[in-house]
């Protein structure tokens, strides 16, 4: 039955309308801009938001799904020229002219890396064959200039004093694998002259080039093992900070900014360590300072006006929220501009999360991520639910999941792990899945549950694991062997890296390819626990037709399974319609494994010769 508002655990359906994304936070003459969105309403729907001094209000076009399909997972899908917006949809770059509703069409194709110019609009459009950067005429009829071409990619093109800066990589690589940085010089209205290559290569990752208010090119790279900043005058690359973590995101999207220029020669950036993000203050000379606030995690959208900073951040009691954090005085001073307005999430009991480190052979640790059971106390023990987060190069993140939440709830312990491949470790901790993709990681969990399990967290028998995505695979070979899993559940799962490899979109080619080589495909037969597999039918990263084919496999031999198809809902099923229809399957995947003896579920599949649970 469900449950009341408030009263027990939470419900999926509130999971999933708590579950707010906020996403590419901009400046602009003052104004702070947003793209948001909620989970349940279609993965993509999004409005832009704006807060000035009359407040915050709605900037966008009602009804219409802010997006980009470039580089698979787009990016950079607005601007703001003057009060107008422009922005991407399915059908190309649009504007919306001020006091208007409509939307016009001005330049077709498959466009995002918004960003503004002199007068223009500088952007990223691809097709099956390359990459474009182009110019787009903000005023009048649009008139579009094609600014360079190649048949890798290219970063959102970044206009500077009379020139202007761009990343880029080869069709054969991951800008987190080998990617450079181009200045060339540049008028709006006209072409850009010789390039000049500034830094990167084949052992080095570029990102997230910025020009600073001293006309020098500012960029992060990992040439030093950890993305750090950098600063080019013109002649010499300099080192503005080391830093023991990431100063920049695993670059999946256009437009990240994870650092920004305050009015008092300092530099506002964001570190992550590990699960953990933290919000740093670099001097002109180089000096570090940590700014203490409450939030642990932030997204890579840092927007700067004057001696404020507006970040997307959360923490781990605090679902994601837009806020000011302003530096005028000695003391940081934190403003709210946005959060849930679910308010009944405040009558609920949450889970804090907490960060374990378990050793592992080869001399190093795992790093995870423990969501106890809500309203555990110092020595609890519970069922456990292990996630394998999807990339695979993303992480875990230490802050408020309200979807964890719907299991915390219900007296299950969730744990996060940052498996071998993970963000957030440095340059060689991220390269050393490639080839042992599907051995490392599942290690690296089982490691995780093991020690659980030893440490009398864990209730041996009833440990499950769960991944989406890259997640999906760790989890389907963690149970194609004897271990500490008592079933699986794989969301729009990879299941075949050879096949995903030629049938994944264009920009992750160079990553299956890198990926491929360790536990190859997921074989039905080698399947020894119940899985629950649920996929889009829509999804056009991880296509549904390897995982229909391996539920009829799973069928022909026997072994249980359920396989919930999802219709009209692409890869991200848990900020899709079916969202709470996933949940739902998931937790009775869990209890009903754990209703059955291993004893008797051996005694079913030996006599009935099929065990398809519906």
């Amino acid at each position: 039955m469900e449950a009341e508002a408030g009263i027990g655990p939470i419900s999926a359906s509130d999971a999933v309308r708590a579950t707010v994304s906020y996403d590419q936070l901009r400046i602009c003459d003052g104004s702070f801009y947003w793209l948001e969105a909620r989970a349940g309403t279609g993965c993509g729907v999004m409005l832009v938001r704006r807060r000035s001094e009359g407040g915050v209000h709605d900037a966008g076009p009602a009804n219409f799904s802010i997006t980009s399909e470039v580089h698979t997972y787009g990016g950079g899908t607005y601007a703001i020229v003057e009060d107008e917006l422009w922005c991407t949809g399915a059908a190309g770059l649009y504007r919306q002219h001020v006091g208007s509703d409509d939307l016009e069409l001005m330049v077709p194709g498959i466009i995002g890396g918004l960003v503004v110019g002199a007068g223009e609009i500088l952007a990223v459009r691809e097709s099956e064959q390359g990459d474009e950067l182009i110019a787009v005429t903000a005023d009048g009829p649009a008139s579009v200039r094609v600014l360079s071409t190649s048949p890798g990619f290219f970063g959102p093109p970044q206009p500077g004093p009379a020139m202007v800066a761009w990343s880029w990589w080869s069709e054969h690589d991951m800008p987190w694998d080998a990617c450079e940085l181009w200045v060339a010089p540049y008028e709006s209205g006209g072409c850009i002259g010789k390039p000049l290559l500034v830094a990167g290569g084949a052992d080095e990752s570029v990102v997230e080039p910025r020009w600073g208010p001293d006309g020098s090119l500012y960029f992060v790279s990992d040439r030093n093992g950890w993305w750090n900043l950098f600063r080019w005058d013109g002649q010499d690359v300099h080192a503005v900070a080391a830093v023991t973590g990431e100063c920049a995101a695993e670059p999946w999207e256009l437009g990240y900014a994870s650092y920004g220029f305050l009015d008092d020669g300092r530099i506002a950036v964001v570190v992550q360590q590990g699960p953990r993000h933290r919000l740093l203050l670099v001097d002109p000379l180089g000096a570090v300072t940590p700014v203490e606030i409450l939030y642990t995690s932030i997204k890579p959208y840092v927007a700067v006006y004057e001696k404020t900073v507006a970040l997307i951040a959360s923490s781990t009691t605090v679902a994601p929220q837009v806020v000011l954090v302003h530096l005028a005085s000695g003391d940081p001073r934190v403003e709210v501009l946005a959060r849930s307005e679910h308010a009944d999430l405040a009558t609920y009991t949450v889970s804090t999360p907490a960060e374990l480190q378990v050793p592992v052979k080869e001399g190093r640790e795992v790093r995870a991520v423990v969501y106890p059971p809500a309203d555990a106390g110092p020595g609890w023990r519970a069922p456990v639910i292990v996630r394998a987060h999807p990339g695979p190069t993303a992480s875990c993140l230490l802050r408020l999941d309200w979807q964890a939440q719907f299991f915390t709830g219900r007296g299950f312990a969730v744990v996060d792990v940052d498996y071998l491949g993970s963000t957030g470790y440095g340059r060689a901790f991220r390269q050393a899945l490639y080839g042992r993709w599907g051995l490392a990681d599942v290690n690296d969990c089982r490691a995780v549950a093991e020690h659980l399990i030893a440490t009398g967290r864990a209730v041996p028998g009833q440990v499950f694991i769960r991944g989406a995505s890259a997640g999906g695979y760790t989890a389907l070979h963690a149970v194609t062997h004897d271990g500490p899993f008592a079933a699986a559940t794989a969301i729009s799962a990879i299941v075949d890296p050879d096949r995903w490899a030629a049938t994944v979109p264009r920009f992750q080619r160079a990553h299956a390819l890198r990926l491929s080589g360790g536990a190859g495909r997921v074989a039905a037969d080698a399947i020894r626990r119940p899985v629950l597999l649920v996929h889009g039918t829509d999804d056009s990263i991880a296509t549904v037709h390897d995982v229909r084919e391996l539920g009829a496999q799973l069928t022909r031999f026997g072994l249980v399974h359920d396989l919930l198809l999802l219709d009209d809902v692409g890869h991200y099923v848990a900020s899709s319609v079916r969202a709470e229809v996933a949940l739902e399957a998931e937790l009775a995947h869990y209890l009903l494994s754990m209703s059955e003896s291993a004893s008797e579920r051996d005694g079913q599949t030996a006599a009935s010769g099929s065990s398809c649970r519906t």
